[in-house]
């Protein structure tokens, strides 16, 4: 691969925006700043209040700091090129992007996993949770949900790394594995079908342990008061909705890759293309942080305290 040192992507999506790009970089620097405020919010008040520090809030915080490591490999880079004249990456850089993305989408799926199979023990072992979800085992889940797809696709990944690069043109806003192989030298059909396979192995074991887990929720919760159903959804609810959320953003993103989408507007495109990086960083901290009571009400005793809020506003949101 000597080509990569002077090679670089025309990124070819940029020309739709170029008559606003100025408007669509304010844009994306809100997007990332709102990003990165509201999970850095929701973090500090978890980890400044030693009752908000449970196996759930802990996952949640793993969560936003890999949804701000996924929006810190996407908007950066699309505001620098957005304002550039020529819209160009170098190829090192795209690679680095695409592990970066990549490795943040397989390990979003698997934190949202690790946190349905607390749920699961929650629930249905609500007098044993403590004793299941220690200290050692939360550790080690959330070791196998950063690691795994780090090793798992850095595995696959290195297939990409050995080939050369003789086009020079990617039709989307950031580098995506499939985009950059399409411009290999030599036909690389190959990566494609072990990219399927990988799909599997990142999608799979994850998909059956959030099933088992909500199946096994639904057959407590029948045996359960009304009450009770309704705290137990109650507590389901943040992680159904951010699972649903970036479930459909994934969708998107695996269907635009894999399927000629050419029949659909560019706009249309570039929105979908990025969804998965955009809206669950946003809406996850939200979900996690004003869906839950406890830390709803930190988070306006915090705002409170420093004056953000006036306190008979604060006091009616608490209550909601």
């Amino acid at each position: 691969m000597d080509n990569t040192t002077a090679l670089t992507f025309t990124m070819t999506a940029y020309a739709v925006m170029e008559n606003y790009k100025h408007c669509m970089f304010v844009v994306f620097l809100l997007l990332y700043l709102i990003t990165i405020i509201l999970n850095v919010l929701l973090i500090t008040v978890i980890h400044q209040n030693r009752e908000l520090q449970q196996p759930m809030n802990v996952f949640t915080c793993v969560l936003s700091i890999n949804e701000m490591y996924g929006s810190t490999a996407l908007l950066p880079t699309i505001m620098a090129v957005l304002l550039a004249k020529t819209h160009e990456i170098t190829v090192k850089w795209c690679m680095a992007q695409i592990y970066f993305l990549h490795t943040y989408a397989s390990a979003e799926f698997c934190i949202l996993a690790v946190m349905g199979y607390d749920r699961y023990v929650a629930i249905c072992y609500p007098l044993h949770y403590h004793s299941i979800m220690s200290n050692s085992k939360v550790g080690k889940l959330i070791a196998l949900a950063v690691f795994y797809p780090l090793v798992v696709f850095g595995s696959f990944y290195s297939l990409t790394l050995q080939l050369s690069f003789c086009g020079k043109v990617i039709p989307k806003l950031y580098c995506v594995n499939m985009e950059l192989v399409k411009n290999s030298c030599s036909a690389a059909s190959y990566i494609s079908i072990v990219g399927l396979a990988l799909i599997l192995f990142l999608v799979l074991p994850q998909l059956l342990m959030i099933v088992f887990s909500y199946v096994q929720i639904s057959r407590v919760c029948m045996r359960l008061s009304r009450e009770s159903q309704h705290n137990a959804l109650k507590t389901c609810i943040p992680h159904l909705l951010s699972l649903t959320n970036y479930t459909i953003a994934s969708l998107f993103e695996i269907i635009q890759t894999r399927f000629n989408m050419s029949h659909v507007a560019v706009e249309a495109r570039i929105f979908l293309s990025l969804y998965f990086a955009i809206l669950p960083p946003i809406a996850n901290p939200v979900l996690y942080g004003l869906g839950t009571q406890i830390v709803r009400v930190r988070i306006l005793k915090l705002f409170i305290r420093y004056k953000i809020l006036p306190t008979l506003l604060a006091k009616a949101v608490t209550i909601v």
